[in-house]
């Protein structure tokens, strides 16, 4: 089994926790932006790109606040996106956890690069 680098990305958004939560939990909204496609099925979402299939379980939810997608055929292994508003200023920023093989480390940052600029024209930010 290969190591893991845990890897830490933030990006600002211009827009609201209540706009952005949906597009990090509903199967419809994930599929705009995170995958090709996003089925959800007895607490199963399973994630497909380049029709390869992806399942995970909703580890932990807060409304409007942060999901973790626990992996199920790579345990322990997750991914985190946390949504974080600065009191003062009221700025949003995505912030993303996710544990990477160290061979792939700069190949998840493009892909993540990639997927949140898709995030940001589909919500319009």
């Amino acid at each position: 089994m290969s190591e893991r680098t845990k890897i830490h990305l933030e990006y600002i958004i211009n827009s609201s926790p209540r706009i952005l939560y949906p597009y990090l939990i509903e199967p419809n909204e994930l599929s705009q932006w995170f995958a090709d496609e996003v089925m959800y099925h007895d607490g199963i979402y399973e994630f497909i790109w380049d029709n390869e299939s992806h399942k995970a379980k909703l580890a932990l939810s807060k409304e409007n606040k942060s999901v973790r997608f626990k992996w199920i055929d790579d345990e322990p292994h997750f991914f985190e996106i946390e949504i974080i508003q600065d009191e003062l200023t009221n700025d949003v920023a995505l912030s993303i956890t996710e544990y990477v093989k160290d061979e792939n480390v700069e190949d998840r940052k493009k892909i993540w690069d990639n997927s949140i600029s898709y995030l940001q024209s589909v919500i319009g930010a």
